[in-house]
């Protein structure tokens, strides 16, 4: 029985759930320690990250402040004209707010803050992130600007008059949307691939220094949602660490399952729903069930 089953039971299994819940999905699960024991669905195939994309930001930052060129108290003050569209934190507020850029880092992985992860991702130059990636070894991640590109991107390709008419056009089952809205080419863009060897540099110590390191765990573990990778795994003895991306009719997740006995697995998975609702739950149920489908699986190779 090879470790990868390209067309195995298990990933059959999940490709139904996938067609089930009206999504197109990509997925990588692997063990931690044994990094070949993996269960994949279009592993390589590059993908819109939505705010994913502040995972590479986070462990770009904690490079720079390991090598000291970066202060991670140095406080910025961010006026209501540097606010970033967005439904959480910072984004919503209404007048000057000043913050360490640890603090704002913070803010841009729990919640997904997008005034925080834009000014983060200023300081620390989509080039230096994109070089992190290269030298990690991950050559089909582009972070593109994040989220202020995306955004002025898609006003451009829908054709609409502000980002409010454009989210709109997208989220419109009625319309036809551009191709270009969801081409990786332009935007934050990487692969599931990609994404499972970042999560093991970070959890293995080798995306930047030790106390670096588990700063970035302890954050990815404070991320309150639980509608998507987390619904897979609903125990105590569970601990879900994560990061979710959301664009149009996509929704994501990228992070690790520590179960009770101590086993460990990066899971990342992306999909794109057939409609374009805000709300659509078993698209985001999904993602939790299909992680959990494929770490039963390789725990039962184990047992075999």
């Amino acid at each position: 029985m090879s470790e990868n089953r390209n067309g195995g039971s298990a990933e059959r299994v999940i490709r139904g759930m996938f067609d089930d819940a009206g999504v197109r999905g990509w997925l990588h699960v692997a063990e931690l320690g044994r990094p070949s024991a993996r269960v994949t669905i279009d592993p390589d195939e590059r993908v819109p990250m939505a705010s994913v994309y502040k995972v590479p930001v986070m462990v770009a930052f904690c490079r720079l402040v390991d090598a000291g060129l970066i202060d991670p108290s140095r406080r910025l003050t961010l006026t209501p004209d540097e606010r970033v569209p967005g439904p959480t934190g910072i984004s919503v507020l209404h007048d000057p707010v000043t913050l360490s850029l640890r603090d704002m880092v913070v803010l841009m992985m729990t919640i997904s803050d997008n005034t925080s992860a834009d000014a983060v991702l200023r300081v620390v130059g989509p080039d230096v992130v994109d070089a992190m990636c290269r030298d990690l070894g991950m050559p089909d991640t582009h972070v593109h600007g994040g989220v202020v590109t995306t955004f002025s991107r898609l006003v451009a390709e829908t054709g609409a008059a502000s980002l409010d008419a454009a989210l709109a056009h997208v989220a419109d089952n009625d319309t036809v949307v551009p191709p270009g809205v969801y081409d990786p080419a332009f935007k934050a863009s990487t692969t599931p691939s990609d994404m499972a060897l970042l999560l093991r540099a970070i959890w293995t110590g080798q995306a930047a220094s030790d106390e670096r390191c588990a700063f970035m765990r302890d954050v990815m573990r404070r991320q309150p949602w639980t509608h998507r990778l987390a619904s897979g795994f609903p125990y105590d003895g569970v601990t879900v660490y994560g990061k979710t991306g959301s664009f149009g009719s996509m929704r994501h997740e990228a992070g690790v399952i520590e179960l009770a006995d101590g086993s460990t697995y990066t899971a990342v998975v992306f999909t794109q729903a057939a409609r374009s609702d805000a709300k659509l739950p078993r698209a985001d149920a999904v993602i939790g069930a299909a992680a959990r489908t494929a770490v039963e699986e390789l725990r039962g190779r184990q047992d075999t």
